[in-house]
């Protein structure tokens, strides 16, 4: 059906010219929204935020690797860091356990024997009294952290949370009774772990979830997914899903919010990163190049320094590099894994990076 825009003067007369404007600025607006879909749009080499920098500087990163953790006997899957008063973290591995470490001193505190060795994501409650973890058992399982230190843990989990149809990619607790999950089903779920059920279900992606996000701030999260969008949800709202980022010509890997929580980052098998702003809803900055296939490896999996001065991005190469978040320059590259860095993160402190691989390693680092 076509349109007419019509404007009446106070005699009842119409306007041609007026309805002849109206419809070239419409067609002006579909330019511009076809032109903003265009991935070639996100790959340009000015992104918006180098505009408003006027002289880059990049400052030279100094981190040295201070800590060494062995004790896995299969590839490392994920990690994640404990409370702000502690070195502790948790790390899961396919030799089907779960160490909970003090990174400080070097020594494994606790060790939970997993029912599954498929596991794919761990995480560590704010209060480090519980560790959860998933995988292709399709479950996200959650075990008390015993009191006394050394104990080989045996427990009865928890809780098991059942209710994904897929494999469980990525989980994040909230606090100690809620927690967050994502899964191959193409779904994230919250959940009330003492209940053990679901609170809420989003649905928007189109292809497998395989990372998550969150603010502490707020019910706000991100999601990245094979189908090469993050999504931006606010668990707080009847209608959840916020905003759709593109960009990306691979499937998202991993997502992490900026300190202030007013924007995220996003890493893919394309071999970048990219910056999105929330409030403006846009891409404001490009980690990487698609082009430049001498140096082309899938990213990971990504972190913020505590400043959101730089980011932190894992590779398939086995590669560790420290973006200045600004001016999308290198600051430091390290190359300390023998195979493929599958996770990273920053401590609650932000004076220490922990990395791990399928050299069934961890590694520490600080300047």
């Amino acid at each position: 059906a076509k349109y007419r825009f019509v404007s009446m003067d106070a005699t009842g007369g119409d306007h041609p010219h007026e309805e002849k404007e109206l419809l070239a600025q419409i067609e002006d607006l579909r330019k511009k929204i076809a032109e903003l879909r265009e991935l070639s749009y996100y790959n340009d080499k000015e992104q918006p935020l180098d505009t408003h920098l006027g002289e880059k500087k990049t400052i030279p990163g100094n981190l040295q690797k201070r800590r060494h953790l062995k004790g896995h006997y299969g590839k490392i899957s994920a990690m994640q860091w404990g409370s702000e008063e502690t070195y502790n973290l948790v790390s899961a591995s396919q030799d089907g356990k779960l160490i909970v470490w003090d990174a400080y001193f070097l020594t494994k505190v606790h060790v939970i024997p997993l029912r599954s060795t498929w596991v794919m994501t761990c995480a560590f409650s704010p209060t480090q009294r519980f560790a959860a973890s998933g995988g292709l058992d399709n479950l996200c399982t959650v075990y008390p952290i015993p009191e006394t230190q050394g104990e080989y843990s045996k427990r009865t989990p928890r809780a098991e949370l059942s209710g994904h149809d897929g494999y469980l990619s990525s989980c994040h607790f909230l606090n100690d009774n809620k927690m967050l999950t994502s899964s191959g089903d193409q779904t994230c779920i919250l959940w009330d772990v003492e209940q053990k059920t679901r609170t809420t279900t989003f649905t928007g992606h189109s292809l497998d979830v395989m990372c998550i996000a969150h603010t502490e701030a707020n019910g706000t999260f991100v999601s990245g997914s094979c189908d090469r969008k993050a999504i931006l949800w606010d668990s707080r709202s009847k209608d959840p899903k916020v905003q759709t980022f593109a960009g990306h010509s691979g499937d998202v890997n991993s997502v992490d919010f900026f300190p202030t929580g007013r924007a995220f980052a996003t890493a893919s098998e394309d071999s970048t990163c990219r910056l999105y702003d929330i409030r403006a809803a846009k891409q404001i900055q490009k980690y990487g190049d698609i082009e430049d296939t001498k140096n082309a490896s899938p990213v990971t999996s990504i972190a913020f320094s505590r400043t959101g001065s730089h980011l932190f991005a894992g590779y398939g190469s086995a590669r560790c590099s420290m973006w200045d978040t600004k001016t999308a320059k290198i600051s430091q590259d390290i190359q300390d894994h023998e195979d493929r860095i599958s996770t990273l993160g920053i401590n609650k402190r932000g004076d220490a990076l922990c990395t791990g691989g399928w050299d069934m390693e961890l590694r520490i680092y600080s300047s």
